[in-house]
């Protein structure tokens, strides 16, 4: 498109003016007139031959057509453009910097232990941030580097700010001198395994046990009377059973991260977002305003884009089982220890309500029902006795 003017001429009798500018072979391509004022678009290459005219009529341009208004808009904004390109340079750079590192911990010890790893790595204060996957391998290398005091970490960026959540290892306390006592059932249960190092075995594999039962005994008899009592020690494995029940959405949306990210400008104008460096499908944002006028309504600001993934699934009864198996194992293995294994899960039922499927899922689990009861405080002699005057 050729540049033009929207021009806007003022005078008594437009009529006479217009005469001249054609006699002078100036292009018009619009036209509106009235009596003392008339518009008209011309060539921009025109005005300057418009206006050395001699005339008393006022001439002032009204608008600017093709890049010519565009030229006229950025040196006329000029200040304004580069203040704006400054600041958001200057707000691109700072978010790739890191103004915090919060470990979350209360052994002031182990934090100290963490802090100099992380430096060493590169991560701490007015440093730039790092990317996902060297995050990933710093992680690693502290847990290899400290795998005798750390039994978890994980480091989370919020901002310019990094969380770093530590979990300790738990070591194993110095051994205490073993009272006498009797190894119990801590649960109903069906035994599967017997680990017996002292005490004498009362029960044999695949009797079913009610909580309390005694398993290994700490009481020594001969035939019948009880003639010592030691610390009965071992373990037992039972096959212990729950029944976990879950319920979920007919209709179940579920977003995640994907670890990548990237920045970009975000324009809301009217209500309506557009985007710009950014082409995730989904994504979480954290936005730093940058221009917000209210009047119009228009907000820009400088975005940092999380990508996700979101999952859809629409339950019903046929297709919910696997699902519903899953979730209520993890919920689960939440209350059992790491060395407890799950040996068989099977759908007992399951029903629909309003907008929710309910799932009840049974478990067998194997499991260490070893408990202990004390025995220190028992006598030997009067238990016999009491067992005379039974017979």
């Amino acid at each position: 498109m050729n540049n033009k003017y929207l021009i806007k001429i003022t005078g008594k009798n437009t009529t006479y003016f217009l005469k001249e500018l054609i006699k002078r072979h100036i292009n018009i391509y619009d036209l509106k007139q009235s009596f003392k004022e008339m518009y008209l678009i011309i060539d921009t290459k025109d005005y300057d031959k418009i206006t050395s005219i001699k005339t008393s009529y006022k001439i002032e341009i009204v608008n600017r057509i093709g890049i010519n208004k565009y030229l006229y808009l950025f040196k006329k904004n000029i200040i304004f453009i580069l203040s704006f390109l400054l600041s958001l340079l200057f707000i691109i750079f700072l978010s790739t910097l890191i103004f915090e590192v919060d470990i979350l911990h209360s052994n002031k010890d182990l934090v100290q232990i963490i802090s100099n790893d992380l430096k060493y790595y590169g991560i701490k204060k007015y440093h730039f941030k790092t990317s996902y996957n060297n995050k990933e391998k710093i992680i690693k290398a502290i847990l290899q580097k400290e795998k005798d005091d750390l039994e978890w970490l994980e480091i989370e960026e919020v901002g310019t700010k990094y969380i770093v959540q530590v979990e300790q290892r738990k070591k194993n306390a110095p051994t205490t001198k073993c009272v006498a006592q009797n190894i119990i059932a801590k649960k109903d249960a069906r035994i599967l395994e017997i680990q017996a190092t002292s005490g004498e075995v009362v029960v044999k594999k695949n009797d079913y046990v009610k909580k309390g039962t005694v398993l290994i005994s700490g009481l020594i008899y001969n035939k019948e009377n009880i003639v010592s009592k030691r610390c009965a020690t071992g373990h037992v494995y039972g096959e212990v059973w729950y029944k976990v029940i879950v319920s979920l959405p007919k209709y179940y949306q579920e977003e995640t991260l994907t670890g990548k990210s990237n920045y970009g400008l975000e324009f809301n104008i009217l209500g309506y977002n557009y985007n710009l460096f950014s082409n995730y499908k989904t994504a979480k944002k954290k936005r730093f305003n940058l221009i917000i006028d209210n009047l119009l309504p228009i907000t820009i600001s400088f975005t940092h884009f999380y990508e996700t993934k979101v999952l859809k699934k629409n339950y019903t009864l046929t297709n919910v089982n696997q699902d519903a198996t899953s979730l209520a194992e993890k919920r689960l293995l939440n209350q059992l220890k790491k060395e407890d294994t799950i040996l068989t899960k099977k759908v007992l039922k399951k029903d629909q309500n309003n907008s929710k499927i309910n799932v009840e899922v049974f478990f067998k689990v194997k499991e260490d029902i070893t408990a202990y009861q004390d025995l220190s405080k028992i006598n030997i002699d009067e238990l016999n006795a009491k067992e005379e005057i039974k017979e």
